[in-house]
């Protein structure tokens, strides 16, 4: 069985990470889509908000070999656990492979992991979830940048973000 895993933040899922997960759903028997959390970072959404959104939308879609979970350790620990022999990771046109290729380097050195680039679709590569935060608080359309399931979680945290930190 091959089995790859597509990790980031996810904090929301998009149209785009969709995208690269369901194309690289095509080619291996088992894609885990793992919420890679960092305690540098303040997401919007919990964990398992994530996790859920993330399990919604590509149940949906019918991506039926798809294992959705999360981690607060390293990938390349994660990959070890499940036998992944691959990371897969979408590129998008906005210098994503230069900050990408060194972290390539640091997973084969410690678990022997390689990393699958997957170019983003042209259509959906300048979505990314900073790009659909910003324009969900200044009231624009986000229908298509996020799957449907996303659209009223994301509008409920962020009117809760902005009357507790106004």
């Amino acid at each position: 069985m091959t089995i790859a895993v597509c990790p980031g933040s996810f904090d929301p899922v998009t149209s785009g990470h969709l995208d690269v997960i369901e194309r690289c759903a095509q080619f291996f028997d088992e894609i885990h889509v793992v919420v890679a959390v960092n305690s540098a970072k303040k997401p919007l959404f919990t964990e398992a908000e994530r996790v859920q959104l993330i399990q919604d939308a590509l149940y949906a879609d019918g991506c039926t070999n798809a294992v959705v979970s999360s981690t607060s350790g390293l990938i390349t620990e994660y990959c070890i656990k499940v036998n992944a022999s691959v990371i897969v990771k979408g590129l998008r046109q906005n210098g994503d492979y230069e900050a990408e290729l060194g972290m390539a380097l640091v997973n084969r050195k410690l678990a022997g992991v390689e990393t699958l680039f997957l170019p983003a679709d042209p259509i959906k590569e300048h979505i990314s979830s900073s790009i659909v935060k910003d324009v969900a608080r200044h009231g624009g359309d986000i229908s298509g940048m996020v799957p449907d399931n996303v659209v009223a979680p994301l509008l409920r945290v962020l009117r809760d973000d902005m009357q507790q930190n106004p």
